[in-house]
């Protein structure tokens, strides 16, 4: 098949399009047919280390480190204006290389990736540092730095947007980064950095190297030149990184890790059927391929039977389809490997009891990608393995609660906490819950994230150390340094 677009599949050292020091290329599957889109760079250690020096250089010689906060702002804008000049283009990338529906990729994907850069742009020159209340003899400043050259680790997911999430604060505090696309889409985050470049910012600051997590990410967070990681993945890769860290020179790690969300719906919630938009939403929104997603729909006994109509009602707007088709809401899954891993838990559940109520298989098959069809599980109890297990596939499980207690005590009964929902229609009832609930994130009477001045990250396995958006981002990639002068 033949792309209108250009695939750039090299990586990104010191602003220029590289191959890999060894000459190696790996491929890179389109999910909806199975077939091969490009051939993209592999890089290895020795990568690492070109692009390591690159950052390194450029952090310390400048000029980006050294430039006035306003001026990094501006060249930050340019880049934002490029990216959303160039949306379609980086919409039809990110469907073809992760599956993602090409309405979502160009109605949420990138105009969150563009207002995200714009966002931390504008901030940039809006942070102020301290003086502490130390006495008139003495002027102690609390100052913050840039800490350095930063690895960024990017998911699968959401490719553009977890870049920008962590490219916005890393660039407008003065740093320079080396992003680590997921093997399976790399090609969204070379152009982006191709933009970047053709924005302004310098050679060196904005590095991409392709490549497997075993080689390029091992190798970023053992380098003793890196001084901090920023991490979205999967918690057992997390972890990865923390070990990386204690064997190399402690520099910080910042986890944003899994989920296994609880969507709570009380007694008195009111508009069902809105609620089981949400809920279908949630769920079935890019492919339940998200962290945050509600893969646990807590629902009281009483309203239950009705519920459950609704949401399967809802299904039906669900259609799954060519990524490329607008009409499509659901694409395949990112590869075969996770489908079958998907299927599996599906199959798990059949037999620990659960009944299954819609959906379950594999579909189009014919085509060679890898569908699944939006799945439900009633009479789910807590002990099953998908309540307990992150899926991160379109699969809802249904457990039902007698009171707003026993719902709340279901809701923390997880060793994750990065999401939850609550819907009431008392808003003490759903005051008290959404400051019992622990997770990072708690969305009321709605499925929500929050938006770029809110704060996003969680508790227990879902990671810790920091958090995506908000002020509170950059602070995490910034030292803080005391400067205390005698002036008696």
């Amino acid at each position: 098949m033949t792309y209108k677009i250009q695939f750039p599949t090299k990586a990104i050292i010191a602003g220029r399009s590289v191959n890999a020091a060894s000459g190696k290329t790996f491929e890179t599957l389109n999910p909806a047919n199975g077939k091969v889109l490009a051939k993209i760079v592999r890089c290895e250690k020795a990568d690492v280390d070109i692009a390591v020096n690159a950052a390194r250089n450029a952090f310390d010689v400048g000029p980006w480190s050294k430039m006035s906060p306003a001026e990094r702002k501006v060249i930050m804008q340019r880049f934002a204006t490029l990216v959303e000049a160039h949306s379609d283009e980086l919409a039809e990338l990110e469907a073809l290389e992760a599956g993602k529906p090409i309405t979502d990729c160009i109605q949420i994907d990138l105009p969150e990736t563009v207002s995200s850069i714009r966002w931390h742009a504008e901030a940039t020159d809006k942070i102020y540092d301290k003086l502490s209340p130390s006495g008139s003899g003495v002027v102690s400043m609390i100052v913050r730095e840039p800490i350095g050259v930063v690895a960024a680790i990017l998911p699968w997911n959401f490719p553009l947007m977890m870049a920008a999430w962590k490219l916005g604060p890393i660039l407008a505090e003065g740093n320079t980064v080396i992003l680590k696309p997921a093997e399976q889409t790399s090609m969204s985050t070379i152009r982006l950095a191709q933009l970047a470049t053709e924005a302004g910012i310098p050679d060196g600051v904005l590095n991409v190297l392709p490549g497997f997590g075993e080689e390029v990410g091992r190798a970023l967070g053992e380098h003793m030149d890196i001084d901090c990681v920023g991490f979205t993945g999967s918690t057992e890769t997390g972890r990865m990184f923390l070990r990386y860290s204690a064997d190399s020179n402690l520099k910080r790690v910042l986890l944003e890790c899994g989920g296994k969300n609880p969507l709570v719906v009380m007694p008195d919630a009111e508009e069902l059927d809105v609620v089981a938009d949400h809920a279908a939403n949630s769920i079935f929104w890019n492919m339940g391929e998200n962290c945050s997603s509600n893969s646990r729909l807590l629902i009281h006994e009483s309203l239950k039977e009705k519920f459950v109509e609704l949401l399967l009602e809802r299904v039906a707007d669900w259609v799954v389809g060519d990524p490329l088709d607008a009409a499509s809401r659901l694409g395949p899954l990112i590869e075969e490997s996770h489908m079958n891993k998907v299927l599996k838990y599906i199959d798990q559940a059949k037999k620990e009891g659960a009944k299954l109520i819609c959906g379950g298989k594999q579909i189009m098959t014919d085509s060679g990608g890898f569908f699944v069809e939006p799945t439900i599980f009633d009479n789910v109890s807590p002990k099953m393995t998908i309540s307990k297990e992150e899926i991160f596939g379109p699969v809802l499980a249904i457990i039902t609660f007698k009171s707003a207690e026993e719902g709340i005590a279901l809701a923390n009964d997880t060793k994750y906490g990065l999401t939850a929902s609550i819907f009431s229609a008392s808003n003490k009832t759903a005051h008290n819950a959404a400051r019992q609930i622990r997770a990072g994130t708690v969305s009321v009477n709605c499925y929500a994230e929050g938006d770029a001045s809110t704060p996003f990250g969680g508790f227990g396995l879902s990671g810790f150390g920091g958090r995506d958006k908000s002020l509170l981002a950059h602070d995490q990639y910034c030292e803080l340094k005391t400067i205390w002068m005698d002036m008696s």
